[in-house]
């Protein structure tokens, strides 16, 4: 079964650099947690409509850089939406003093992390996140 990643925006204009190095790099990350790729929809979006979905849908009234939703229960293969707020991606990646780049790939695995299974709840599941997210982070997708 063919899997795809989608890019797609949400009352923003934003398109990601290297889309085709992104895919391959979270394609790999995907193989490497022992998965298999469904359809992946990355939605690029502002606070404002990321903040009516987190509102909607999770019942949280806060600013948030990234929802996931996942398409099927399937444990072997991953598929959903991930909508990030690119607003948010740029405000934490000055926050952080990160490229925007670098903050934004840092989501997207996040999201991805998400629909394999890890959550990040607890101090030690955070922790958890953030080794994978760095681990990933340290893969050079030039």
């Amino acid at each position: 079964m063919n899997n795809q990643i989608f890019f797609f925006n949400e009352e923003i204009n934003f398109v990601p650099r290297k889309k085709k190095l992104i895919r391959l790099w979270l394609l790999n990350a995907i193989k490497h947690e022992g998965k298999h790729a469904g359809d992946l929809n990355f939605i690029f979006c502002n606070d404002d409509y990321l903040y009516k979905l987190n509102n909607k849908y999770l019942k949280h009234r806060t600013l948030t850089d990234i929802i996931t939703f996942p398409h099927e229960d399937n444990v072997d293969r991953i598929s959903g939406d991930i909508f990030i707020s690119i607003e948010r991606v740029r405000e934490n990646a000055k926050k952080f003093h990160q490229l925007t780049e670098k903050e934004l790939k840092r989501v997207m695995i996040h999201g991805v992390l998400h629909l394999i299974g890890f959550k990040d709840s607890t101090p030690d599941e955070k922790l958890l996140m953030r080794k994978k997210e760095d681990f990933y982070l340290s893969i050079d997708i030039r």
